[in-house]
């Protein structure tokens, strides 16, 4: 392959060029004379010069590394790299134990005799030190051979923890990339010879079982699927590292491409990115995390871990300063100059090239590929496919695998729902116009893996199948088998929009802003700028956008009722934790209607492919109305359905109240990543979509002249929607009401029976309260009868704990800016103004004008209302009012409060995780406010499609799906894909166009930006663009309509 560039240098002397051999100087004794004692010495010394080194690597082969005894660890490293021809050799690293079961990295830049002891009988082992968060950024296919290696070996070792039926699809195919297509006789004998799994012998059946539908996979497509399947796991790339957190409690500290992980046993509960971090240290066994006040607010902004040793903490450090510069930066740190008398603190420094550096020498393709010998694969020799025969992102090859972490159950009341089916093998994949994706084959046909994976795969005959879907029910045992499948979404359509990706997603960017977790950058990939498909832009078009529109949110509607319908069920099936009397309530209501979608999904997909089609305009294709009305007129029947959504809604919040175990089910799955938003806010979908349809059939009518052809039917369709919205109109605001509701009950600490009859959710924002130590950051909460402040739970939680309660009757509000107490001192805070309750009297401020505008509007308006109410409602909690306090006694209750939302272990908040796309948490840290007209028009203001997206120092655009809901932003590979990947909450972001000071040249791009945060986003069409400038802009400036004009910050 030649000598690796940059660090990796190894520097050779001329003659070792030449093939020389080193020189063993010339003998002056006689003939049959020994050399003196002196001599002898010198001789010994000579050999001792060689110090031999043993490597194990990641097939379990031993290899033998001859180097200087006083040598750098980089020329150990140079040496494998060269012995194994490993281009992307960064992503690796040798590891060795100086301690048991304790492994630590070999540092390049020092000694190896300082690092290892006894290097002579130690044992060094080859083994991937960065996981990147895609497979498809891996540019060789040897690569990703030797990943599927060490993620084998991760599952061995209890390293790679999953479920079981998780952990039988990675043996399959790792079986199928060794010994080839299915034979159970040799599959059986294959896997009582090798080990793959620690309880392997229970596993065995569903292995083969998995094997079967491998056929014809070659080895490098089994690779890829061991990385595709493998890097969805929470523990993929998780090295544990022993520590206790300030209560003594124990964690596990692990790092990766996000930032610091924070583990309780094998459960994740915090994530430290990157962006949030401003700097790490140690200070003997403490480990030191130190957060941007912006991020962490004005208390605790510095994290203390205290680890085993001083040497585990230094350790841990090393391999979090590395992580941060190899995926963080753009190029390798300058190393630290030394001091000449004294120096503080480590000049440790990464000595590697960073992943971009990485991607960007791989892609030069500056040596030559070489053939690599798997060692257990039947086939003994594999060409190495060039960058571009394997997809660049994580595209499965096989048909549709899942890689849910959810078990198989049988106990499913409607279906069963396994963790990793694979979709039938004879299924056939729908295909672009003439454009064949798959090789012919016949059915069953079996090929030699030598055969397979001889040679580079040709890119206009590679096998493609879609990525990843939902599970796929299966029929129980006397069921009935029209169970409900996964959508359509999940398999490829003609009007699938694929997206051909050139660049890779990778972290942030070192501007990226708190709350985008987990982020996505073009950091260490390659840029992409793919043009979309040009469509005409003439008038007559619109309507095949807008048709597209309908499309595209169908996939993402029909994506959230498989939360409920599949993902959820298969859940509570699992841990039979659901009633059966609540199960049937659930399902019966959702599932129909499910099931109407797919259908109506099917018929959207196949208009639109034919609309595309060349013989669309003679065959009257170019039209949507009429599958609309014929669907929407059968939906009519559904409003029974629609109507029980409110009893449900009821009956799961008593039923989590009643049962613990559904309640940690329910909590649990919530914290899933398919769980995008709060779960009770999926049962609101069905009714919000009949919104949408209301809103599009209106854009279809305003576009089609009464002479149309598809006007009439677009006008009756528009008929029927608005009968049935309008019917269910209460019952949206009433679920929705009661939603946040149930929310907030969940999220808040200190407070009882918040839902009540008559109760309803106002206003959410933060304001600072003024206490004896000056103006104090709270969360504030208006309801139609009560105003509550909280304030932020412990480190690491999503709870807010209640700090006080104040009823609307008899409230006032005045004006004091500054407050006349406080007119005398120094002390003068703008937008401030005095609650006066019946008990207690408050100061607040507010970050501008427009917040404090819109408090005060929503204040008076419902102190008026409860002015006027008969209705006497409970304060939560309690039945009377709590007795007034004195200031003094208030701020002593609140710092004792804080004390012990720090010292409380066991409490609920401290079990809790931080889902930082929440609203409660945007408020909390962007410091602004929603109210219910803001949550009422984000429903009415919702969007999916493709856009190709750029950050404001990068040079490429990445093509990903987009969804727009709930003022935030949801990023996708695909839109099959069933969690996003990213969020960019965009409560505080700003919706233009690009100036010239950007330096966009392309059209339709619109700009988002808070402070010095910028993203921009391409659309296809104009008509797009407009869209999502409309949307967004719709859904962030409803709250600023208070009849006065927004102030700048």
């Amino acid at each position: 392959m030649g000598e690796i560039e940059g660090t990796y240098r190894a520097l050779q002397t001329p003659g070792a060029r030449l093939g020389a051999q080193p020189s063993v100087g010339v003998s002056t004794l006689e003939p049959g004379q020994a050399p003196s004692l002196g001599t002898a010495r010198t001789v010994a010394r000579t050999q001792e010069k060689h110090l031999p080194l043993r490597v194990k690597l990641l097939d379990n082969s031993v290899e033998t590394f001859d180097v200087e005894p006083r040598c750098e660890g980089q020329v150990l490293l140079s040496q494998v790299w060269r012995r194994l021809n490993l281009m992307e050799c960064d992503y690796f690293g040798l590891e060795f134990q100086n301690t048991p079961s304790y492994w630590v990295w070999l540092e390049p830049m020092k000694p190896i005799v300082r690092q290892v002891r006894k290097p002579k009988n130690a044992m060094l082992r080859l083994a991937v030190k960065f996981f990147p968060p895609d497979p498809g950024q891996l540019q060789e296919e040897f690569t990703r051979y030797l990943f599927a290696l060490q993620l084998k070996r991760d599952l061995l070792e209890k390293r790679l923890t999953c479920a079981d039926t998780t952990a039988a699809l990675l043996t399959s195919h790792l079986l199928q990339s060794e010994i080839g297509d299915y034979e159970e006789t040799l599959d059986r004998e294959h896997l009582r010879a090798n080990r793959y799994l620690p309880h392997q012998e229970r596993a065995v059946e569903k292995i083969l079982e998995f094997h079967q539908k491998h056929t014809g996979q070659t080895p490098a497509e089994s690779d890829f699927q061991v990385l595709e399947v493998a890097r969805k796991l929470e523990m993929y790339g998780v090295r544990f590292h022993k520590a206790s957190d300030r209560e003594g409690a124990k964690i596990n500290l692990a790092v990766s491409h996000m930032g610091v992980l924070v583990f309780q046993c094998t459960t994740k509960i915090n994530t430290f990115n990157w962006s949030r971090v401003r700097k790490l240290s140690f200070k003997r066994k403490r480990f030191l995390i130190k957060l941007h006040p912006e991020v962490h607010g004005p208390y605790q902004d510095t994290l203390e871990f205290l680890l085993g040793s001083r040497d585990e903490c230094k350790n841990f450090w090393k391999i979090c300063v590395e992580y941060h510069t190899f995926f963080r930066l753009f190029d390798q740190p300058k190393p630290k100059a030394k001091a000449v008398f004294f120096s503080r603190g480590s000049s440790f420094r990464y000595s590697g090239r960073t992943q971009r550096q990485l991607v960007d020498y791989v892609k030069d393709g500056a040596t030559k590929r070489t053939p690599y010998e798997r060692r257990h694969s039947r086939t003994r020799t594999s060409s190495r496919a060039l960058t571009a025969d394997l997809p660049k992102q994580s595209v499965s090859f096989t048909e549709g695998v899942r890689t849910s972490a959810s078990p198989l159950s049988t106990r499913a009341s409607f279906y069963s729902v396994p963790t990793s089916p694979v979709a039938p093998p004879g299924q056939p994949d729908v295909q672009d116009s003439g454009v064949s994706l798959t090789e012919p084959q016949a059915p069953h046909a079996k090929r030699p893996a030598a055969e397979r994976s001889r040679g580079p795969v040709d890119s206009a005959g590679a096998r493609q199948a879609p990525p990843p879907g939902p599970p796929a029910p299966q029929p129980c045992q006397g069921l009935s088998v029209d169970s409900p499948q996964p959508s359509p979404s999940t398999r490829r359509s003609p009007l699938s929009l694929g997206p051909a990706f050139q660049g890779t997603l990778g972290p942030a960017e070192q501007g990226s802003p708190p709350l985008l977790s987990p982020v996505l950058s073009d950091a260490g990939g390659a840029g992409m700028d793919e043009e979309e498909p040009k469509h005409k832009s003439t008038g007559v078009d619109e309507a095949y956008f807008i048709a597209k529109e309908i499309l595209a949110t169908e996939r993402t509607y029909l994506k959230d009722l498989e939360v409920i319908t599949v993902w959820f069920r298969s859940a509570v099936v699992k841990e039979d934790a659901m009633p059966a009397d609540l199960m049937t309530l659930l399902f019966s209501n959702i599932d129909p209607i499910y099931e109407f979608h797919r259908g109506f999904l099917r018929e959207v997909e196949q208009r639109l492919a034919l609309w595309d089609g060349p013989s669309s305009a003679a065959g009257g294709h170019q039209r949507i109305g009429d599958i609309l009305l014929r669907n929407l007129r059968h939906l009519q029947q559904f409003t029974g359905y629609f109507q029980r959504h409110d009893e449900v809604l009821t009956e799961l919040e008593r039923a989590t109240k009643r049962s613990r175990k559904l309640e940690t089910v329910y909590r649990e799955f919530e914290l899933q990543k398919v769980c995008y938003l709060p779960l009770n806010s999926f049962l609101l979908k069905p009714i919000q979509r009949l919104v949408h349809y209301r809103l599009l059939l209106r854009r279809l009518c305003a576009f089609c002249s009464p002479g149309h052809r598809d006007h009439a039917d677009c006008r009756d369709a528009l008929q029927v929607i608005t009968e049935v919205t309008s019917m269910l109109q209460h019952s949206l605001v009433r679920l929705e009401n009661l939603q946040k509701l149930t929310e907030l009950q969940r999220d808040l600490i200190g407070i009882e029976n918040l839902i009540a009859p008559g109760r309803e959710f106002i206003r959410e924002g933060c304001l600072h309260k003024l206490t004896r130590k000056g103006l104090q950051q709270r969360m504030f909460f208006l309801f139609s009868d009560m105003l509550l402040y909280t304030s932020r739970g412990a480190s690491g939680t999503s709870h807010f704990r209640m700090r006080g309660l104040l009823p609307l009757r008899g409230m006032l509000l005045i004006v004091l800016d500054p407050p006349v107490e406080d007119s005398q001192s120094e002390w003068s805070v703008p937008h401030c103004f005095t609650i006066y309750a019946a008990q207690k009297t408050i100061v607040v401020a507010a970050s501008t004008r427009l917040e404090k505008e819109k408090w005060m509007h929503d204040l008076n308006s419902a102190i008026e209302a409860a002015k006027g109410s008969d209705t006497t409602l409970a304060l939560p909690g309690s039945t009377v009012c709590t007795p007034p306090r004195r200031p003094s006694d208030e701020a002593s209750s609140e710092q004792e409060l804080e004390e012990d939302a720090r010292g409380t272990h066991g409490s609920p908040e401290g079990q809790g995780q931080h889902r930082a796309n929440t609203t409660v948490h945007v408020c909390w840290y962007r410091n602004t406010s929603v109210s219910r007209a803001d949550h009422s028009a984000a429903v009415e203001n919702q969007l999916s499609g493709y856009l190709l997206r750029k950050f404001k120092n990068s040079n490429g655009w990445q093509k990903l799906w987009v969804v727009f809901t709930n003022f935030c932003l949801f990023f996708y590979k695909t839109h099959q894909d069933d969690y996003p990947l990213a969020s960019l909450p965009l409560l505080g972001y700003s919706v233009s166009i690009p100036g010239e000071a950007d330096g966009i040249h392309k059209e339709h791009v619109f700009k988002l930006q808070f402070k010095s945060h910028v993203y921009f986003f391409r659309a296809e069409s104009k008509y797009t663009f407009g869209r999502w400038m409309e949307v967004i802009e719709r859904a962030g400036s409803s709250s600023g309509r208070v009849g006065v004009p927004e102030e700048e910050t």
